[in-house]
Formats: structure tokens, C-alpha cells, sequence
């Protein structure tokens, strides 16, 4: 029976060296696996089962928690660069030769690290909710997340509430319903990130964020930018520059939309990535 439901994906680990690696896997294993790659303080239980359950209908999907996150071992580095290194070190450990990326915020960075290190891995790329090396607000994450982080204790909610979603009535909804998905799993649950980790992972998006713009030119498979019209983190203007520059990409802007707008629009997310990928 092929699993296709990410609540129930066992927590699988890889070594390399003194280092282990904490995945899931599911969906049927053929073809070129569609591999994840997690926001800011994301684990593995931090991706949408709604989008990780439709991607796995008819693709073989991996998550997997960087290094010094979650049920991985290690210290999260203080570059983005290095991620991407340990992020390539995974996916050679569990033999991937070819792989699609679906990469969200910080996942998304790391995703373009990695691409211009070892291109010829990557077949095709999906970048939501993110921005170029360099690009406009970056280096204002810190804040952001800090001043919604106090807003999150002082109101009594999850931080995702601020940071991924917009405050009408609509994007207030599709906060609730996110985060009862995320609760869906009982048994087997990531650990969350330490305060260290979480810091020095804000730590290497700031530097990222003002960095010197690296030659997305360079990217030449086929590329997909999703965002919401509204992305407080990573302003949405990050979005239309990277269609710019990675010739031959396409866009998808949701309405009233933020951060997580592609866990706020999943159903049609889901539909449109996979028309993509295929």
C-alpha cells in the first residue's frame, strides 16, 4: 500500500559521517522525487499535509530537517551557502541523482544556493514565498519575526497567524484552518527548533538578504514563483524579480494572500504545481 498521507509518514534518518539526517518519504517511490525544502524554524512537521498529501498522489515526495534542526543532528550553520552544501550532502546520502525542488522562503534561498552549485541535479524548480540574494527587505526578517513574535504572545496565537497570512477576514480563516492541519499529526512529531538554531538561522538570511545579487541568469530549468499579493516577509516585489531574471519563468500572485500563500490557496496550489512538474 503506497502511502499518501503525511500524517502517517514514518521519521526516517541517513548518516553521513557524525552527522544524521531526519526525513519522510511517501508517495510511490518511481521516477524523480519532488524534495521540500522548509522555512525559516520549519521541521517536518511544519509543511501543510493538505500540499505535501496532493503533491504525493502522483509523485514520490521528500521532506527532510537541515542540519541542527529538529530530529537532525548537528549545528544549523550560519550561511545559507553552507545549508545548501548540507542540503546537497542529504539528498547524495539517500542517492538522488535528479530531483525537482519545491522550495519555500529560507527554503527557497537555500534552493537557489544549491542550484548554482550543482545545476545539473535540479530538473525542475518551484520557489514560493521567496526572494533573490540581495533582494528588496530581506534583511528586515529579523525584525519582522521578532515584532510578530512578541504580537503572537501577547494575543495568545501562533506566530504563523502574522507572518504568513493578511489580516482580513479571509487570510484570518485560512490562519485557523492551517494550523489545525499542522496539529493533524499525534504520534511520532518533530521537535521544534531551539531559540539558538532559530537565531542563527535569521542570522544567515540577513546576511543573504545583503548579500551581492548572484546571476539567476544562470538558472535554465524550468522555473515556478508563487506568492501571495500581500508577503510582509519577503516582500512580493522579490516575486516579479526573480520572473525577471530566471529566463522563461513563470508566476502565480494569489490574491489576498501572504507569505503562505500557497498553503492559504492549497487545492489550487497543488493543481497548478503539478501541471508543472509534470
Amino acid at each position: 500500500m503506497i502511502n499518501t498521507q503525511y500524517v502517517k509518514a514514518p521519521n526516517l534518518t541517513v548518516q553521513v559521517g557524525d552527522e544524521v539526517f531526519a526525513y519522510r518519504e511517501l508517495g510511490k517511490r518511481e521516477g524523480i522525487p519532488v524534495v521540500f525544502f522548509v522555512h525559516l524554524a520549519g521541521t517536518l512537521d511544519n509543511w501543510d499535509p493538505s500540499v505535501i498529501d496532493g503533491i504525493a498522489k502522483s509523485r514520490w515526495v521528500i521532506t527532510f530537517d537541515n542540519l541542527g534542526v529538529g530530529l537532525s543532528s548537528g549545528k544549523v550553520p550560519e550561511s545559507i551557502r553552507q545549508m545548501a552544501i548540507d542540503a546537497l550532502t542529504f539528498v547524495h546520502a539517500i542517492g538522488i541523482e535528479k530531483m525537482d525542488v519545491l522550495s519555500f522562503s529560507m527554503g527557497g534561498m537555500i534552493a537557489q544556493e544549491l542550484i548554482e552549485m550543482e545545476p545539473h541535479i535540479v530538473n525542475k524548480l518551484i520557489l514560493a514565498g521567496t526572494g533573490p540574494r540581495g533582494g528588496v527587505g530581506i534583511e528586515n526578517v529579523t525584525k519582522l519575526a521578532d515584532r510578530d513574535t512578541i504580537r503572537a504572545i501577547l494575543t495568545l496565537k501562533d506566530v504563523k497567524t502574522y507572518l504568513f497570512f493578511t489580516r482580513t477576514k479571509n487570510g484570518k480563516q485560512k490562519a485557523r484552518e492551517l494550523l489545525l492541519r499542522l496539529k493533524k499529526r499525534q504520534e511520532e512529531r518533530d521537535k521544534t527548533i531551539n531559540l539558538k538554531a532559530y537565531r542563527t538561522q535569521l542570522r544567515a538570511i540577513n546576511k543573504w538578504g545583503l548579500s551581492a545579487p548572484a546571476d539567476l541568469s544562470k538558472i535554465s530549468v524550468p522555473t515556478l514563483i508563487v506568492n501571495g499579493d500581500d508577503d510582509r516577509m519577503v516582500p512580493t516585489i522579490n516575486s516579479y524579480e526573480l520572473n525577471k531574471r530566471i529566463s522563461g519563468s513563470q508566476i502565480i500572485i494569489y490574491e489576498d494572500a501572504g507569505h503562505g500563500g500557497i498553503f492559504q490557496n492549497h487545492d489550487d496550489f497543488v493543481t497548478k504545481a503539478l501541471e508543472f512538474l509534470q
